[in-house]
């Protein structure tokens, strides 16, 4: 058991607020602040801060000993790698439009641009490792999202309630075929128009926003976010796309699972997010990076689906995050002094705190942690416990998803 120093990545989208906050630094920051990486990615491990002061990579730690730090058996079952990556994330801007790719979608492309030689660091990369990255955010604060596409019949009505004559026929086209062939060519539609078209139909599409967004109508969320979003990427092809996805709002405490193939877009928020340890991105708008629309159309799914909203699930003294994915599991703990909580044993494990404070004690020593403040949990670290020392007092634990 040891504290760990975390890397914090500046991105022009992050806030100047949240993560310093959190970590008890200047704020507002000099830069934007997106993301806190807790983990062993080898773009930006995390450090393990010793008893005498000393600092060790986390990756290089998992290099010189897989066995004793992960577990024999989850050694193996990982290739000796943590295989999950928490975050801190705090968007005060929107991300871009993107989804990731499948397990096999991500072993095709990783290989096929390693044998092309792609730098691993080239701006049109679309794949920096052989991995996908199903993910899931829990919301910290309020957090709005674009997430997977909607109801066909949906947006058909939308649309229509947008009064858009240069969309109309658009529209009309999906109405006939209300289904993911219906999505799935009217997007490629629109990602794919000339820029001379979306530099006039974005501004058109504006006109039609200004109406729906001063109501409280069905569509008044998705059309004041359509006009936020035009005003950010002038334009921009994601602007129409942004129009066929799920407009989504949950609150601290609910969390949001995104799949393989998974269109989505962050809005604003902060939250605590985990993902299978992998950065491979493939974009489709709102964004100056690298757009590569048929790798995009290739990793997409066009089925519609409900907002995919989990929410937590008692675990005994924790809440947690059920989701497919093997690679990680999220739990959430909220107390107040006079209780003693165990941390559920198995494998590799990260405990961030991110409000109060508490004691965690375990058979070789205890650590006092506050907010901002993490520790690693080894497979040999057992019978952890944890006293909160503050009212309010948050923990979230991330393990892998083979723990049950």
């Amino acid at each position: 058991m040891e504290l760990l120093d975390n890397p914090v990545r500046a991105y022009a989208w992050g806030s100047r607020t949240v993560i310093p906050d959190l970590l008890g630094r200047e704020v507002p920051s000099p830069h934007p602040q997106a993301e806190m990486w807790l983990g062993a990615h080898p773009a930006d491990s995390s450090h393990l801060v010793h008893a005498d002061g000393g600092r060790t990579s986390l990756l290089d730690a998992l290099g010189a000993d897989p066995k004793q730090l992960l577990g024999p058996e989850r050694s193996e079952r990982w290739a000796s790698t943590l295989p999950y990556l928490l975050k801190v994330l705090a968007a005060d801007e929107p991300l871009s439009l993107q989804a990731h790719p499948s397990l096999e979608q991500a072993k095709v492309g990783f290989a096929r641009e390693e044998a092309a030689a792609l730098a691993r660091d080239a701006s049109n990369r679309n794949y920096k490792d052989a991995n996908h990255k199903p993910e899931l955010i829990c919301a910290l604060t309020e957090f709005h999202a674009l997430v997977g596409f909607r109801d066909p019949a949906a947006t058909v009505r939308l649309l229509r309630a947008l009064e858009v004559p240069e969309l109309a026929s658009h529209g009309e086209l999906l109405a006939a075929q209300p289904d993911a062939d219906g999505l799935r060519a009217l997007f490629t539609t629109w990602i794919t128009l000339p820029q001379a078209v979306l530099d006039t139909l974005v501004p058109a599409l504006q006109d039609g926003c200004v109406k729906l967004a001063g109501d409280d109508g069905e569509f008044s969320t998705e059309a004041r976010t359509t006009l936020e979003l035009s005003e950010r990427y002038p334009g921009d092809a994601g602007v129409l796309a942004a129009l066929l996805l799920n407009r989504v709002t949950i609150e601290p405490g609910e969390a949001l699972y995104l799949p393989a193939g998974n269109l989505h877009a962050y809005l604003s928020g902060a939250g605590i997010e985990i993902m299978a340890n992998s950065d491979n991105v493939l974009r489709g708008g709102l964004t100056p990076k690298h757009v590569d629309v048929p790798e995009l159309l290739r990793v997409l799914d066009f089925h519609s689906t409900p907002p995919p909203i989990v929410a937590g699930k008692p675990d005994g003294d924790w809440m947690r995050y059920d989701t497919p994915a093997e690679e990680f599991l999220l739990r959430r703990f909220d107390g107040a002094p006079g209780t003693s909580v165990a941390v559920p044993d198995g494998g590799p494990r990260i405990l961030l705190c991110t409000a109060g404070a508490a004691c965690v004690r375990a058979l070789r020593g205890e650590l006092e942690v506050g907010r901002g403040a993490s520790l690693w949990l080894s497979a040999t670290d057992v019978d952890v416990t944890i006293e909160p020392r503050a009212e309010g007092t948050q923990l979230f634990l991330a393990s892998d998803g083979l723990v049950v």
